[in-house]
């Protein structure tokens, strides 16, 4: 590789790295590595006059490789990499070396820092030797978006994109889309009522021309490349012709099966055929076949025997389609902590102990108690908690804030005053009321004579100690303000439960490539230079699939990733990525271990000539098929065996001749003793 010249230019990125590594040391020691003609150190690289440093030294000093050592790549690989074509250098030829995130935020002794720098460089030099140029291919994109989710987050991103005139397919796995939102009474903080802004949404999206409804469907195969995705969708049988079906009602009422309503949080009931409320869209019912009586004991068709439209079809089965779209937006959505987590709460042991969701349901004119606040005994409280963070800033269960639970309580005061004049009581760690009239609503709440304590509730019993508690739900609770322990008896107590992601949400995230944090929510490219998008660059994420938010930010989030959507959609064809495996095929011996282990099903198999070849449409270049292979037939692009060898020499010559001064001291001191 002696006509190999690289170039090495070295970031400061301010402090965040020039204040742990020596970096023109780094700089100095990269001059003497094989193939080095220029290195260089700068305080910020990717700035327009770190990249015309580079520029103007690929130029004059007709450099053929360039290393950059800063950032993570996610972050300005995309950067160097046009940096590098505006002046004619294949992009491919352009390696980067990590010593943010992997060595200055991650080393705490400077000297350390500074010599696994320099070894990353090295590493990072000897892979630039070998590199090759790769062409991209390009290819056209498919007009169509796919949402998952119909959700207020997906329902917002499919108007947005079918209002934009492009083909919308909305799969949602429930009988009806709206999410939990349908499920509310009203929202905070201008206390609208949750029906009339989400029902007129629904009706768009049931009745837009650009927009293909897919309910009671699931997403079950996800194959492809970027901006050519085919998606197998899996339709649940309904056990309902929808197109014969006016949605009448009829079955709904002659149906003999009740079985408890999910919808209501179990405290109401609903029929084996049914529709899940009576703004459901689409508004045609659906048939649970694990509680109806023709299905569970062979005989009933009661439904079928009072259809006038002949709509009940009872051989239905389960269908799959096939859809080819562009892009896919992510709007899954969350599910609620279930409080029986924390038995102190009493939840599931008193009768009167209510989950957020129960009491929306409650409060709701539509829901199980039409409205009436009512304890279980049909009594009205007169003394009603509401309990902060169940579940949420809890090491042994959420750690994290759940961000809306502050204000749905305050919601929830408010009603309940509105309803009953009962006395409230606020169980709080904190008030975090953040968002656009948030704290001015506060204010209201404290002006209704609503009590605030602030304090972790230690238990919840109907242990009375005097006769004036009998009957009553005895709160016990450090008053962190005043520094006493109270007991305060209520008639009623509700939870606020914290925001979780969904079970589901990591089978998921694997179906579409996009990975999931600590706490179980989808990963965003970046959390602050692009929080809808991923690393699969044609998928989005809206709502709380994503992390705990309000309705608003949720309504934000969506239209932003339909925004990205229709950014992949608009440019028509996208260049995929070069870096794919390649089959020698004079080498392949036509075992078929690649065909096995390939998760992208990029593989394909000649059975004539008896050899695998790789798709490279397909390919994500991910290595599985290379490292498996017992022929070494595979080849991974721009991760060879050449490139991979000599950028681990060049990490292990660096460390070679660097040795901890401490090291070095013990190990003296060890000498001296063996000649003593």
């Amino acid at each position: 590789m002696s006509n190999v010249r690289i170039g090495v230019y070295v970031c400061h990125c301010g402090s965040n790295i020039a204040g742990k590594v020596d970096v023109k040391a780094v700089a100095e020691f990269a001059r003497g590595l094989p193939g080095v003609v220029v290195a260089r150190d700068y305080i910020f690289m990717c700035s327009e006059p770190g990249q015309e440093l580079i520029q103007n030294d690929i130029r004059e000093q007709r450099l053929n490789r360039v290393v950059v050592a800063s950032c993570s790549p996610l972050m300005h690989e995309g950067t160097f990499r046009k940096a590098c074509s505006r002046v004619g250098l294949n992009h491919y030829l352009m390696q980067m070396a990590n010593l943010r995130e992997q060595c200055s935020w991650v080393t705490l002794d400077g000297e350390a820092a500074t010599e696994k720098a320099k070894a990353l460089v090295a590493g990072a030099v000897g892979k630039t030797r070998f590199l090759q140029p790769l062409n991209e291919r390009e290819v056209s994109v498919k007009q169509a978006v796919l949402v998952v989710g119909g959700g207020i987050a997906g329902i917002q991103a499919a108007l947005q994109c079918a209002d934009a005139g492009y083909k919308v397919y909305l799969v949602e796995r429930k009988q009806s889309i709206g999410g939990h939102m349908a499920m509310f009474d009203k929202t905070f903080p201008t206390l609208d009522c949750s029906a009339c802004i989400l029902t007129p949404k629904m009706v768009s999206v049931g009745q837009h021309p650009n927009i293909e409804l897919m309910a009671y469907s699931e997403v079950e195969e996800v194959g492809g490349y970027v901006g050519n995705l085919r998606v197998k969708v899996r339709h649940k049988a309904a056990y309902v012709d929808h197109d014969k079906c006016n949605g009448c009602g009829v079955c709904l009422e002659k149906c003999p099966a009740r079985v408890p309503n999910e919808f209501e949080q179990g405290r109401g009931q609903r029929r084996a055929i049914y529709t899940m409320f009576p703004q459901a869209v689409p508004n045609k019912p659906v048939i649970d076949a694990d509680v109806c009586r023709f299905f569970t004991k062979g005989k009933c068709g009661v439904c079928e025997k009072f259809c006038k439209n002949g709509a009940i079809d009872l051989k239905q089965q389960d269908r799959i389609s096939e859809v080819e779209v562009g892009a896919v937006i992510l709007a899954t959505g969350h599910q609620v902590f279930d409080a029986e987590k924390m038995p102190r709460y009493g939840y599931g042991k008193y009768p009167d102990v209510y989950s957020a969701l129960d009491f929306e349901r409650m409060v709701n004119a539509g829901g199980f108690s039409g409205g009436e606040v009512r304890c279980a005994d049909g009594r009205q409280p007169e003394a009603v908690g509401l309990v902060h963070c169940v579940g949420s800033r809890d090491q042994n269960h959420l750690r994290y804030c759940s961000q809306v639970c502050c204000m749905y309580s305050l919601k929830f005061a408010h009603l309940i005053k509105e309803h009953t004049g009962a006395q409230v009581y606020n169980f709080y760690i904190d008030m975090r009321c953040v968002g656009k009239g948030y704290e001015e609503f506060y204010d209201r709440l404290l002006e209704e004579g609503v009590r605030f304590v602030r304090g972790k509730v230690a238990e919840v019993s109907m242990h009375a100690k005097h006769p004036s508690e009998e009957g009553k739900l005895i709160v016990q609770v450090e008053d962190t303000l005043a520094g006493v322990v109270r007991r305060i008896p209520l008639d009623m107590l509700v939870l606020a439960n914290g925001l979780q992601s969904r079970d589901d949400a990591d089978s998921v995230g694997r179906l579409f490539g996009v990975s999931r944090n600590q706490n179980g929510f989808f990963i965003e490219q970046h959390p602050k230079l692009n929080p809808i998008g991923t690393p699969n660059h044609c998928v989005f994420i809206a709502g709380t699939c994503a992390g705990p938010k309000d309705i608003p930010h949720a309504v934000a989030q969506a239209s932003a990733a339909a925004a990205g959507a229709m950014t992949v959609l608009r440019q028509e064809s996208v260049l995929l990525e070069s870096i794919a495996a390649r089959v020698r095929e004079e080498v392949c011996s036509g075992c078929r271990t690649c065909l096995d282990v390939c998760p992208y099903d990029a593989v394909r198999f000649d059975e004539e000539a008896g050899r695998a070849s790789i798709d490279e449409t397909m390919c994500r270049g991910c290595g599985t098929c290379v490292a498996s292979c017992p022929s070494a037939a595979i080849e991974g692009r721009h991760f060879t065996d050449d490139q991979i060898e000599s950028e681990i020499e060049g990490l292990l010559m660096s460390f070679a001749d660097w040795r901890p001064k401490e090291k070095e001291e013990d190990q003296a001191s060890e000498s001296a003793s063996v000649v003593t």
